[in-house]
């Protein structure tokens, strides 16, 4: 059990507790084996079981968090869920090309097997915060697990890219749902100062996943089989579910029925949303691959989607009674230039885990595992460095050294990827990338904490729901903006070379289709060429990604620092052995006992 309050210095002007209790009714959860107070004499006095408002507040200033077994467990269990979200969000990327072989079918086809998870991931992740306020986290926890491991089975069994769609779909709507509900969950359980180093570790398994993903991929594709892919997040899956059953204990009581509480949820506003952003992300993701950016086909959607955005806001902040989106979140200018910064990380974070690997393919020659090793410099940095600036956060209650490093770091490491090229040697990438991978793994765990500091405590679940559906955001709208940049400069360098003119179009379509038209050539001028094209155009894209980071370094001025060690407020904390002390109640009984 892990409930905790700040510990005032008791004396001087800094004594009073008006800091760690808000004049609000409050319950607080208090283990009974980790009851603490601050003076030791006092612990055999007999008259203290009278709880006086004195006394009792000075026990619970005492308190510090201190997790047990069970935090751990639950912990774990949540870490397990994470790691199948991060595995089967890339694991498919590099099998893609067996896949098409294996069903005969197009590149288009399989293009929107990778997509459709990106796109129902980010869509759904905003109601499933609003649905676990409804009908508490637990439960909503299991429909999204239930969602996953169904869409896995639909794709394992599948004989076509149709019924893969549908799994890979519903995959996302689940793994949306994971992404988001373990990091509000983190937050209903450990206490904003602590907070960092377990977000860090959260960061890290989603790291370390995201990486080994596509080797898993590969192997599975080319030694076993695509269909193992899928298969391999059943058993995870399972362990995971067995874990949040058993372990992870939340309080959430409520006395209304199942009906009254579908009649809370913001059917409208939710189907609003989850349309518009769709109608949005499907042209950005389609676009210059399928069709051209200014093809109807792409900017109908994209103008549908935003006026729908447009639409959304006003119904949510006028009509909606319980609106699925709390515009509180966004009350000052630290949450929104958070929400911004997270933004920028997901579409750079997401740039180099997409074209960072089909660098080392295409330009270094190496096959699709082998792509995967060497992206470790850069991605096995992230975990880590969020580790440790989470812990470092949690010592010093400071957040905003975080950021401003975090995203220097971010800028010089993009900045610096420019010096990439085809005859750039093992030992020159390998120290390349480690900036940009420490730069980002520094961001995760800082802006992670900034966001619920700036947040009252009453929309912290919304708070965190936002933090990572920005970030996947980013992540989708990543892709897009590097893949545009990318298809421009490849075809203007393309036709400079006489050789591959007549084919610059249809060679700049597609980045991760060339690297097979790559490997296919012989080697000669025609593909020397070719490469050193590939390359150059991978410049402008870290080139603009370094541009972004430092945009996103200047909005660092309008941060600002607010205190970690306040009290754990939430409704649906970690339960455990406990006993319940409700300040405000006993402070009016010993009143009464007075008057």
């Amino acid at each position: 059990m892990s409930t905790y309050t700040p510990t005032p210095k008791l004396g001087g002007d800094d004594s009073t507790l008006s800091s760690a209790f808000s004049p609000e009714k409050r319950s607080l959860d208090i283990p009974q084996d980790q009851l603490a107070v601050s003076n030791p004499d006092n612990n055999n006095n007999d008259d203290n079981n009278n709880s006086s408002p004195d006394s009792i507040e000075a026990e619970t200033a005492g308190l510090i968090f201190s997790p047990d077994w069970r935090f751990y467990l639950a912990f774990i269990s949540l870490s397990v869920v994470t790691m199948a979200a991060a595995l089967d969000a890339t694991s498919l990327s590099v099998a893609l090309p067996i896949m098409a072989q294996k069903l005969k079918g197009t590149a288009i086809e399989a293009f929107w097997s990778g997509t459709s998870f990106l796109v129902t991931s980010t869509v759904f992740q905003p109601s499933y915060a609003a649905l676990s306020h409804i009908f508490g986290r637990k439960p909503v926890i299991f429909v999204a697990l239930m969602l996953f491991a169904v869409g896995a089975i639909i794709a394992a069994v599948a004989n076509n890219f149709t019924v893969i769609l549908v799994g890979r779909s519903l995959q996302g709507i689940g793994a949306g749902g994971i992404i988001s509900l373990t990091e509000i969950v983190v937050s209903d359980m450990v206490p904003l100062k602590e907070r960092g180093k377990w977000f860090g570790f959260i960061s890290g398994v989603w790291a370390i996943g995201s990486v080994s993903g596509p080797i898993i991929g590969g192997a599975f594709a080319q030694n076993v089989s695509w269909r193992w892919i899928f298969w391999i997040n059943i058993p995870i899956i399972g362990v995971g579910s067995v874990m949040v059953f058993f372990f992870l204990k939340l309080q959430h009581t409520s006395a209304e029925s199942f009906a009254k509480q579908l009649a809370r949820i913001d059917w409208f506003g939710s189907f609003l949303f989850i349309a518009s952003l769709t109608s949005i992300l499907v042209p950005l993701s389609w676009g210059g691959v399928m069709y051209n950016w200014d093809h109807w086909r792409t900017l109908v959607p994209l103008i549908l989607g935003f006026v729908g955005i447009i639409a959304f806001i006003p119904y949510e902040y006028y009509f909606a009674k319980e609106p699925m989106v709390r515009f509180s979140i966004f009350r000052n200018w630290t949450s929104r230039v958070v929400y911004f910064q997270t933004f920028m990380h997901g579409i750079i974070l997401w740039s180099i885990l997409y074209y960072a690997p089909i660098y080392y393919e295409a330009v270094k020659d190496m096959s699709p595992i082998m792509a995967g090793v060497a992206v470790f410099p850069e991605t096995f940095t992230v975990a880590p460095a969020s580790i440790v600036v989470g812990i470092l956060t949690s010592l010093t209650g400071k957040y905003r050294w975080a950021l401003w490093s975090g995203w220097i770091l971010t800028t010089l490491g993009m900045g610096i990827l420019y010096l990439e090229d085809v005859h750039t040697s093992t030992v020159a990438w390998i120290f390349l990338n480690l900036v940009p991978g420490l730069g980002t793994g520094i961001l995760f765990a800082g802006m992670g904490i900034a966001i619920p500091a700036a947040a009252n405590p009453k929309d912290m679940g919304h708070a965190v729901a936002f933090y990572s559906f920005f970030r996947t955001l980013g992540q989708g709208v990543g892709v897009a903006i590097s893949g545009s940049i990318f298809q421009n400069e490849i075809s203007k360098k393309l036709s400079a070379y006489p050789l591959l003119a007549p084919l610059a179009e249809q060679y700049s379509k597609d980045a991760a289709g060339l690297v097979q038209v790559i490997k296919s050539m012989p080697h000669g001028l025609e593909r020397t060429q070719l490469v050193q094209a590939y390359a150059d155009s991978l410049k402008i894209v870290w080139a603009v990604m370094a541009g972004l980071a430092g945009a996103a370094l200047l909005t660092n001025f309008f941060v600002k620092a607010y205190s970690l060690d306040v009290a754990l407020d939430t409704e649906q904390g970690f339960a455990g052995k406990k006993k319940v002390v409700d300040v405000e109640k006993t402070k009016s009984d010993g009143e009464k006992g007075e008057a």
